[in-house]
């Protein structure tokens, strides 16, 4: 390949490199798979025949569908041997995912969990048809399917996802209200106050990936979660656990601090002004992305 030829195809792949990056974060959950992804796509894109690619965007996410896929099976052994739950790496993110509605609702704690739920094939159909509204027959070219079969695979992805994703659209504002009423809650031992805003059939999943103590189990329920976040104050009366609000995967969450050094990232899905599920990353290897923003795009 030409100097010229690297050149145009290094300014493309810039062009493109954030929703790249966004379609294999959703199918992956990881931000470091999804960086490796990456990668394998730059080095398969600088061997192609360029003069021969009609839609370079699309080849481009062709390519990057394939990796995220041969990504998602390696992962999937991976998580087979995780300690306790998993949960996807929280993602500081800049303004405008936050203010892009359908982006936002995308990437948050509460989809990408029920994404996991998915086959590696019904996830791909899923997020490159709903979220990134391809067609379906560059989507069938990027899994590797007959268009027909794409469009029965992405009906009852639609239908899987539809049952277990929230029913409703939250604000931010009632998101942060919320999470604010929970952190004061957290941080003067407020019991009354952490049961007020938690719903009583609540869940809590905590992130530790066997690095930091974490429930190896889901919390359920509004007077065990409570207990549970309260605990580690109990146990420990000599640190001091602060919270301060952020904005990660374009939705509000909390990171939350022991003695100034960060723990983890909390988010939260809301039902009916109430929180119904808390997702708390305490795992340092997921926690590389809540310091700089990560920029994220559908188009």
């Amino acid at each position: 390949m030409s100097d010229q030829t690297t050149d145009a195809a290094t300014e493309t792949f810039v062009a493109h490199r954030n929703l790249l990056f966004t379609v294999a974060y959703e199918m992956l959950g990881s931000a470091a798979d999804a960086e490796d992804v990456l990668q394998e796509t730059w080095l398969r894109w600088v061997e192609a025949d360029l003069g021969q690619v009609r839609d370079p965007r699309a080849y481009l996410v062709r390519i990057t569908t394939r990796q995220s896929l041969n990504r998602l099976r390696t992962l999937a052994r991976r998580k087979e041997a995780y300690v306790g739950p998993w949960l996807p790496e929280p993602l500081l993110t800049t303004p405008d995912v936050a203010e892009d509605v359908e982006l936002a609702e995308s990437v948050s704690m509460a989809l990408m969990l029920v994404l996991e739920t998915l086959s590696p094939t019904e996830r791909a159909v899923f997020v490159l048809r709903e979220v990134f509204e391809i067609g379906y027959d560059e989507i069938a070219a990027a899994v590797d399917k007959r268009p027909d079969t794409v469009r029965q695979i992405a009906r009852r992805a639609r239908q899987h996802v539809d049952a277990r994703r929230p029913r409703e659209v939250v604000s931010p504002g009632e998101t942060r209200a919320a999470l604010e009423s929970f952190q004061r809650a957290l941080e003067t031992g407020d019991m009354q106050g952490l049961l007020d805003v938690l719903a009583p059939e609540v869940v809590l999943l905590s992130d530790g990936g066997g690095i930091k103590q974490a429930a190896r189990r889901p919390v359920v329920g509004a007077d065990k979660v409570a207990r549970f976040i309260l605990g580690y104050s109990t146990r420990h009366p000599a640190v001091t656990l602060t919270s301060v609000p952020t904005v990660v995967n374009g939705n509000p969450a909390l990171v939350l601090l022991l003695d100034g050094e960060i723990d983890g990232v909390l988010a939260a899905r809301l039902e009916d002004g109430r929180i119904t599920g808390m997702y708390y990353v305490r795992n340092p290897e997921k926690l590389t992305r809540v310091a700089a923003e990560t920029p994220l795009t559908l188009r």
